[in-house]
């Protein structure tokens, strides 16, 4: 019988920054390849600070959107890289496209970006169309969607639930810039509303949270709600 299907973006700040330690990885490790024996798990990874600074840097130089996107996609793919070699059990090549992704039969698939214009986050919602995903759960670095940036704002208020309309009005469905550094980008909300991909928004740092995600138990997060 095949598995129900978990889609798990996650923000390459999640993964590497420079407050992540090896016992974060162990974790991460175990929770991951647990999770593989109930579930097909499909992991898109971010670019993050690597991505970042590559952007940054680019952008003073005068390169194209385009180049800076492609340079992004790069530093994803090594950050996914980084990921297959931890889970031993997962894909070893990394696919640079969805279709080419769900093709891989291994119980865990590490992917990064795809094509320049959307985001990983949008990368993950389509994996999560075109495998009916049980859930999609974007783990980022803050726990869940607030009204405003709450790493600026210290007044930012939570919000334990969401409509995808509310985020489209706020966020649009279009892409902007690479780089930019926010909860979801428009078509990756787009998607999500156009196949009511079941979406949660989780601090991807607190496995337990992610776990209560899956248990569908009570979590400190975000649900996108259609």
């Amino acid at each position: 019988m095949n598995k129900d299907v978990i889609v798990l973006s996650l923000g390459g700040s999640v993964v590497l920054s420079d407050d992540v330690d090896h016992l974060f990885f162990e974790e991460f490790k175990e929770f991951i390849q647990k999770l593989s024996k109930k579930f097909k798990v499909f992991l898109i990874i971010g670019g993050g600070k690597t991505a970042r600074t590559y952007i940054d840097i680019g952008r003073k130089q005068g390169f194209s959107e385009y180049e800076l996107d492609y340079l992004g996609i790069l530093s994803t793919r090594l950050n996914a890289s980084f990921l297959s070699t931890l889970l031993s059990s997962s894909n070893k090549l990394i696919p640079e496209s969805v279709d080419e992704a769900i093709q891989i039969t291994d119980s865990i698939v590490v992917m990064g970006g795809t094509s320049p214009g959307h985001s990983t986050d949008f990368v993950g919602a389509c994996i999560a169309s075109k495998t009916n995903a049980k859930m999609y759960i974007i783990a980022t670095n803050v726990d869940g969607v607030y009204d405003k940036d709450p790493r600026k704002h210290p007044d930012a208020k939570h919000l334990p639930e969401v409509s995808i309309d509310a985020l489209l009005d706020e966020y649009g469905n279009s892409w902007n810039v690479a780089g930019k550094n926010m909860v979801i980008d428009g078509p990756a909300l787009q998607q999500i509303k156009d196949f009511s991909i079941p979406t949660f928004v989780v601090d991807g740092r607190n496995i337990n949270e992610v776990k209560n995600i899956i248990e569908e138990k009570s979590f400190r997060g975000t649900i996108i709600k259609k």
